[in-house]
């Protein structure tokens, strides 16, 4: 029997197992033909830059089938393209935004040329560096940011201290407020220490703004380099600083499917179904070769560095 719904789009199932083609809220369909996300939608929407069947809309409350007129910005909207996911190494100095006001270096101006356009899963502040999953479809990346899934979120902090405290860390797990803002569990530990540094493992599951600098700094630790090694089920791994992977459209699936099994809270990564697998495709989509281990210092070398300029923005 067909499953009900199809674990990449998350839409209705027909008897076939084909996607049935039904209405849907506005926003969510400029979402799925990879313009933005879906909260950017409703604010292109109240701009007044969303025209229906030829008729300018103010609100999100619509929804449209596939023989409706839908233009954006003057252009008719694409079809919505299978969804795709890609692991990038973010370095630092780029701001995982479409357009920055303060004219700062994006992270989309910094994509290679073939990649079509699309949007991130989450954001890694302009200091931060590691795993940014990218997406073309802009309801995959609203459903991989919720903390529904299970997904947990691992990272690697260099912060300045001499002397740690172990038990400071292990309280984190109980979660904290800071500034008034409420943070859930987080796992820390000591990795090494190196002087008056030290480098921290991290793991969290909501992963708000700035939430590890602040919970860090919070603590006396201040962080001075930051790296995300994984993101759920993908991982960092070796992938170069700037280089772009795409994650298999058949691993992508599984992992889809595997979250609806996961409990939020009760471990962290999402496990597909095992099934046969060509020597090492799987580890490279996924990135299994395990986080990379970087120095000190910035992260080495070019290899696999992104053509500058190319301009794929989000919409």
């Amino acid at each position: 029997m067909a499953r009900d719904k199809d674990p990449m789009t998350d839409a209705p199932k027909a008897a076939d197992g084909k996607e049935k083609t039904t209405d849907q809220r506005i926003a969510k369909a400029i979402a799925r033909a990879g313009l933005c996300s879906r909260r950017e939608a409703e604010r292109w929407i109240a701009e007044g830059r969303v025209v229906v069947n030829g008729a300018r809309i103010e609100s999100p409350a619509l929804s449209v089938g596939p023989d409706d007129r839908v233009e954006v910005d003057g252009k008719p909207l694409p079809a919505p393209e299978p969804p795709r996911l890609w692991r990038y190494h973010k370095p630092r100095g780029l701001v995982t935004t479409a357009r920055d006001e303060r004219g700062r270096a994006t992270v989309f101006d910094n994509l290679p040329e073939r990649l079509p356009r699309v949007i991130s899963v989450g954001r890694l502040d302009l200091n931060s560096e590691g795993l940014l999953l990218l997406t073309n479809d802009g309801e995959l990346a609203r459903r991989l940011e919720l903390p529904s899934t299970g997904w947990i979120r691992r990272y690697r902090a260099r912060v300045q201290g001499r002397a740690i405290d172990p038990d400071a860390l292990a309280r984190l797990a109980d979660g904290i407020t800071v500034d008034g803002v409420s943070y859930g569990p987080i796992r820390a530990a000591v990795e090494t220490q190196q002087s008056s540094n030290a480098w921290l493992t991290i793991a969290l599951q909501e992963g708000k703004n700035r939430e590890v600098r602040r919970v860090l700094e919070h603590l006396g630790y201040p962080v001075n380099r930051l790296i995300r090694t994984a993101y759920g089920p993908f991982q960092l791994g070796h992938l170069a600083a700037g280089a772009v992977e795409e994650v298999s459209p058949r691993i992508l699936r599984e992992q889809l499917g595997a979250v609806k099994k996961v409990t939020p809270g009760t471990g962290g990564t999402a496990k597909a179904k095992p099934r046969p697998v060509k020597p090492g495709q799987g580890k490279r989509a996924l990135g299994k070769k395990g986080p990379a281990r970087p120095k000190t210092g910035a992260p080495g070398g070019t290899k696999g560095a992104p053509k500058r300029g190319a301009n794929r923005r989000p919409g």
